[in-house]
C-alpha cells in the first residue's frame, strides 16, 4: 500500500513542481514591481526636471550679446531716420520757397516786359522825333537834352526794379578722414570755417563707412555765379590734417 502511494506521488511530481515553482515565483514578481515602481517614479521626477529647466531657459532673456547689439542698432537706425526725415522737410520747406519765388519773378516779368517793349517803342519814336543835330536853337537844344536826360532816368530806374534770377545749386557733400581717430566734430568746425560770398551752409550727420569709420556728410547752397564748386572741394582738402578726401553725393539745381 505504502509503495503504491509512493509511485503515485512521483508520478504526480510535474504538478508538484509546476506548484513550487509558482509558488516561489509569485513573491518573486512582488518583488520585482516593487523595484520597478521607484524607478518610474524617478523617471517622472527627471522627466518634470528637465521640463521645468527647458520652460526657464525659454523664459531667460540675454542682456548681453547679438540681441543687446541688434537692439542698439534698431535705435541707432530709428535715430537716423529721424534726422533724414527733419533734413528732407528742411529741404522740402527751402524748395516750395524757391518755386514760390520763381513763380512771382515769372509773373512779374510776363507783366513788365509787355510794358518795357512798349516805353522803349515810345521812347524810341519820340527820340527820332528830336533831331540833336538840327538847326535849333539854344534853348531848344536845351529843352531835348533835358528831355532826353529824363527819358534816360525813367528806363534805368525801370531797369533796375526787375527782379534778376540768381542761379543756385544745392550740394551734398561726402568728406571722408583718415581714420577712426580723427574727431569729426572739429572736422566739421574747420569746415564750416571756410566762407564765401554766396555760400550757405547747411545740416550735416555723421555716417557710418566701415571698420567703425564715419564720414560727414554736409550739405550747402551755393551761387553758380560766385563760388565754383572745385573750389570749394580744394578749400576742404586743404584741411589735411583731417580729410582724406571729399565726394559730391548729390548735386541739384535750385
Amino acid at each position: 500500500m505504502k509503495v503504491e502511494a509512493l509511485d503515485k506521488f512521483w508520478t504526480d511530481k510535474s504538478r508538484y513542481d509546476v506548484a513550487e515553482k509558482r509558488f516561489y515565483e509569485g513573491p518573486q514578481k512582488v518583488t520585482d514591481r516593487s523595484h520597478i515602481s521607484p524607478l518610474v517614479s524617478e523617471i517622472a521626477k527627471a522627466r518634470e526636471h528637465i521640463q521645468n529647466s527647458l520652460e526657464k531657459i525659454d523664459g531667460v532673456t540675454l542682456d548681453d550679446g547679438p540681441s543687446s547689439q541688434l537692439t542698439s542698432r534698431l535705435t541707432q537706425l530709428e535715430n537716423e531716420t529721424k534726422e533724414l526725415k527733419s533734413q528732407i522737410s528742411t529741404l522740402t520747406q527751402l524748395l516750395n520757397t524757391v518755386v514760390k519765388r520763381l513763380d512771382t519773378v515769372e509773373v512779374v516779368k510776363a507783366v513788365e516786359e509787355p510794358e518795357t517793349k512798349k516805353q522803349e517803342s515810345n521812347n524810341k519814336d519820340e527820340d527820332d522825333d528830336v533831331d540833336l543835330f538840327g538847326s535849333e536853337s539854344e534853348e531848344e537844344e536845351e529843352e531835348a537834352a533835358r528831355i532826353r536826360e529824363e527819358r534816360l532816368a525813367a528806363y534805368a530806374a525801370k531797369k533796375a526794379k526787375k527782379v534778376q534770377i540768381i542761379a543756385k545749386s544745392n550740394i551734398i557733400l561726402d568728406v571722408k578722414p583718415w581714420d577712426d581717430e580723427t574727431d569729426l566734430k572739429v572736422m566739421e568746425t574747420e569746415i564750416r570755417k571756410i566762407t564765401q560770398d554766396g555760400l550757405l551752409w547747411g545740416a550735416s550727420k555723421f555716417v557710418p563707412v566701415a571698420f567703425g569709420i564715419q564720414k560727414l556728410s554736409i550739405s550747402c547752397v551755393v551761387e553758380d555765379d560766385k563760388v565754383s564748386i572745385d573750389w570749394l572741394t580744394e578749400e576742404i582738402e586743404k584741411l589735411e590734417d583731417f580729410v582724406q578726401s571729399v565726394d559730391i553725393a548729390a548735386f541739384n539745381k535750385i
